[in-house]
C-alpha cells in the first residue's frame, strides 16, 4: 500500500522544460529558454517563461529547431539574473520534466553558475509513461500528446509550450493511476519508485498498491 504520510503530494509540482545552444553543458552549451508550469493540487495554477542571453552563439540548426534566434536573446536577461528569478518560482517544489536526465543538467549547471540552488527532486514522465502506455508507438512528448489526446496549440520546441503539454501528460497520467487503480493522491516518491520499476511488473507493482 502506498504510504502517504509525511510525504509531499505528486499532483503539487512544477513541470519544467529547458531550450539549449546545445546537447551538454559540460560540453560549454547554456541554455537559451526556460519554461515552466507550477500544479498545485491537481490545477495548473501559475506559469514561467524567459528568454536567456547565454552570452554565446545559437547556430542555425538550434535556430532552426527552435525558432529562438541570436537576435532574440540579445535583449534578453542574462542566464543567472533568469534563474534567480527561476529559484523563487520553484519554491521548493518538485520537479517533473520529459527526458529529466537533460532539464535537470541544465538547471544544475545554471544554477551553479547563479549560485543559486533548489530542494526540490525530479522525476521523468517520459520514463513513468513509458511504465503506463505500453502500447504508444513510442513515448516522445508529441507522439504522448496525440496518443492521449492532450491539451496543445501545436507548437514544440518551445519551453512554455513543451512545459505545458508535460503537465497536461503528468495529470493524465495521474487520472490514470486513480482511474485504473484508485491510486489517488499518490506521494510524489512513489512516482519516482514507480517509473524505475521494470515496465512488465508494472501491472502487478500497481495492483499490490490498492488498498
Amino acid at each position: 500500500m502506498v504510504n502517504k504520510l509525511k510525504e509531499r503530494y505528486a499532483n503539487t509540482v512544477v513541470v519544467l522544460d529547458f531550450e539549449t545552444t546545445g546537447l551538454s553543458p559540460t560540453m560549454g552549451e547554456r541554455g537559451i529558454e526556460i519554461g515552466a508550469v507550477l500544479i498545485e493540487n491537481g490545477k495548473i495554477t501559475d506559469t514561467f517563461q524567459k528568454l536567456m542571453n547565454p552570452n554565446r552563439r545559437i547556430d542555425s540548426f538550434i535556430e532552426n529547431y527552435t525558432g529562438i534566434t541570436n537576435t532574440m536573446v540579445k535583449s534578453a536577461e542574462p542566464c543567472a539574473v533568469v534563474m534567480e528569478e527561476f529559484a523563487e518560482f520553484i519554491n521548493g517544489h518538485n520537479l517533473v520534466a520529459h527526458n529529466a536526465s537533460f532539464d535537470k543538467k541544465f538547471l544544475d549547471a545554471e544554477f551553479d553558475y547563479a549560485n543559486v540552488n533548489y530542494k526540490g527532486t525530479f522525476a521523468c514522465s517520459m520514463l513513468l509513461a513509458r511504465r503506463l502506455y505500453p502500447l504508444s508507438i513510442n513515448h516522445k512528448l508529441g507522439t504522448l500528446v496525440d496518443y492521449k489526446q492532450l491539451p496543445t496549440d501545436g507548437v514544440f520546441h518551445r519551453a512554455l509550450a513543451d512545459a505545458q503539454m508535460t503537465a497536461h501528460l503528468w495529470l493524465a497520467m495521474l487520472d490514470d493511476l486513480n482511474n485504473d487503480y484508485s491510486l489517488g493522491d499518490v506521494p510524489f516518491s512513489f512516482m519516482k519508485t514507480l517509473s524505475r520499476v521494470k515496465a512488465s511488473e508494472v501491472p502487478n507493482y500497481l495492483k499490490k498498491q490498492i488498498k
